[in-house]
């Protein structure tokens, strides 16, 4: 870890297995995650895709809730009660429209950010959500943070526009399966070495339906440095946002030549 006094930032992880649609059984994990990482000092705790009612979860639409329904309003109260932020994707339902969107909550409860994933996976993503149009952006201790989900991610473009607007720090809620394991091995160290930012990578593990999750939670510095990384089961991982090493930090932006 680098030393806090430099980098004041300290965010959190949690990898868990998915509550399969038991609302409340999931939100009991984050409240035991987020008690554990205010413990640490962490300011921000990220938590998987869907998380709520669970990712691969047959009745999404029926269960989704808009972003001041019961769910976050009771997520809002952990967050007080804890004193630490949450990052969490959640189905969210907006009139007839549903979206998977990822909220992100400050250490009082207070909405920083919400925000719809962009690039739908496949096609039972595409038949469930209405894909989102915009960046969100918010200040998050020293950084200028945001969000982005599971497959978003791996689009170069999203992360460079990103790194161009200022974001130091990219929180993302995923459902990273099999046999996608180079994700979490090498994308997502790549993108955050290739844009100089620090991405909070939150996965499940175990099974849901007819999908295995790859684990690997982790949290990448901004020279590709990975801080922390969880195997293929439920972990709480804490990590500090280092200070970026400008002359570590890359180039080929500046330096791209077309042909």
């Amino acid at each position: 870890m680098s030393d806090p006094a430099i980098s004041p930032l300290r965010l959190a992880v949690w990898q868990g297995q998915s509550p399969a649609g038991d609302a409340a059984a999931g939100i009991a994990s984050l409240r035991s995650a987020l008690m554990a990482a205010a413990a640490m000092q962490a300011e921000m705790l990220v938590a998987p895709e869907v998380w709520l009612p669970g990712y691969n979860q047959p009745d999404i639409s029926d269960q989704a809730q808009g972003a001041t329904g019961p769910w976050i309003a009771e997520l809002a109260t952990l967050c007080r009660e804890a004193g630490c932020g949450l990052t969490l994707g959640f189905a969210e339902r907006d009139g007839p429209t549903v979206y998977n969107a990822a909220i992100a909550l400050g250490k009082s409860g207070e909405p920083l950010a919400l925000y719809r994933k962009i690039q739908l996976y496949g096609g039972r993503e595409k038949s469930i959500y209405a894909a989102g149009s915009a960046y969100r952006i918010f200040q998050l201790g020293p950084h200028k943070a945001a969000l982005l989900i599971c497959y978003d991610i791996e689009f170069a473009p999203h992360v460079a526009a990103l790194a161009a607007l200022g974001v130091t720090v990219i929180l993302v809620p995923t459902a990273n399966m099999l046999p996608f394991t180079h994700v979490v091995r090498h994308t997502v160290p790549a993108m955050a070495a290739n844009y100089g930012v620090t991405i909070a990578y939150a996965n499940y593990c175990g099974v849901e339906g007819d999908l295995s999750y790859v684990g690997g939670t982790l949290i990448a510095g901004p020279h590709g440095e990975v801080l922390a990384q969880a195997g293929d089961h439920a972990a709480l991982l804490i990590a500090d946002v280092p200070a970026r090493d400008p002359a570590r930090l890359s180039t080929q932006d500046a330096d791209l030549k077309i042909l």
